[in-house]
């Protein structure tokens, strides 16, 4: 999948991050028919040279059910190799605010938080299959699906704002039928099992752009609004 983005940012112009934004949309968040979230996301691939070139996806999911909304805001850059790089997540709920910042070391990702008046650091253990995700934030979820193969394969996922690291599994599915806002669609299925929020299903078009993602388990439907 990975391939297939680099060769889809060949045919893109210039963006702000040094490269052509591969893709960009809104996903609509319901609990099963109430929308309680919208996030929008960006993902563009950087061209700053051979040594920081890889990935950048920045989201922002703006969550509302029924008391004041609440923020999660990660920008998540990902190296050439597809490992995590540098992280930058703002979080704002009920009026208190948030940094976590995430750096890439030798066998290991360190987390630092910092809110008013305290800071505080984690380190955790980190392969050469790592993912950053979030359970309230869907976008992410897409760098997982780049490790899926036909047969299950193993990533190390880490979660931001709980410091917790969990194994999950990655499983490429292949194209099957699907609803895509009340409509039959055929997208590529991506299952990833062993999160804390249950299993986790991906929905991809050919060229890997996100249109679905699934949490049964929460009853959270994340579906892409038509451009």
């Amino acid at each position: 999948m990975i391939a297939l983005l680099a060769a889809l940012a060949l045919t893109q112009g210039p963006g702000p991050a040094g490269g052509g934004p591969l893709d960009e949309g809104t996903l609509v968040v319901r609990l099963d028919t109430a929308e309680v979230a919208r996030e929008t996301f960006r993902l563009v691939m950087r061209r700053v040279g051979d040594s920081t070139s890889g990935w950048v996806l920045a989201t922002t999911t703006r969550w509302f059910r029924g008391g004041p909304p609440v923020v999660f805001a990660p920008v998540l850059e990902l190296t050439p190799d597809s490992q995590p790089g540098a992280l930058a997540y703002d979080v704002t709920a009920n009026g208190a605010s948030l940094r976590i910042t995430g750096h890439s070391g030798p066998g290991r990702y360190t987390l630092r938080y910092v809110a008013p008046g305290r800071e505080r650091a984690r380190e955790l253990p980190a392969g050469p299959r790592s993912v950053v995700v979030d359970d309230s934030v869907f976008a992410p979820f897409l760098f997982a699906a780049w490790r899926a193969g036909p047969s299950p394969t193993t990533v190390a996922a880490i979660f931001p704002r709980t410091s917790r690291r969990t194994l999950l599994t990655v499983t490429d599915l292949g194209v099957a039928g699907t609803t895509l806002n009340r409509d039959p669609a055929t997208l590529r299925h991506v299952l990833i099992a062993g999160g804390p929020g249950g299993p986790v299903h991906v929905w991809l078009t050919a060229d890997s752009r996100l249109m679905k993602v699934e949490i049964p388990d929460r009853g959270w439907r994340a579906e892409r609004l038509p451009s």
